[in-house]
């Protein structure tokens, strides 16, 4: 064999030796069935995940306190039962005005 041909031998090793070097070193970030992108990602998720789970923390907070003013608090029930209820308090008299609808008044001759 001539140097030469030993020489391209040599280098087509080391190429092929560097080649095998990189491809284990992809492999060894991105390959297996969690790669670096795959992790990114699931950290990504789960700051996600963190900020619904505090807002959420934050709103059973708020109806929690909610519900033990309703409960315990008499201005609060008294307030409900007149807005959702139209009920009053005591012996106070009620009026009620009725008037045509709009679409009505709108469609009678006016003299």
């Amino acid at each position: 064999m001539s140097p030469a041909r030993d020489a391209r031998k040599a280098v087509a090793r080391r190429l092929v030796l560097g080649v095998l070097a990189v491809g284990v070193a992809a492999f060894a970030l991105q390959g297996g069935e969690y790669g670096t992108w795959d992790l990114i990602r699931a950290g990504v998720k789960q700051r996600h995940i963190s900020r619904a789970i505090d807002s959420l923390r934050h709103d059973v907070d708020s109806l929690t306190r909610l519900k033990k003013r309703i409960l315990t608090d008499p201005a609060m029930q008294e307030r409900i039962a007149r807005e959702e209820f139209g009920m009053i308090k005591g012996n106070k008299e009620i009026l009620f005005r009725f008037v045509e609808p709009e679409s009505a008044a709108r469609r009678s001759p006016q003299p």
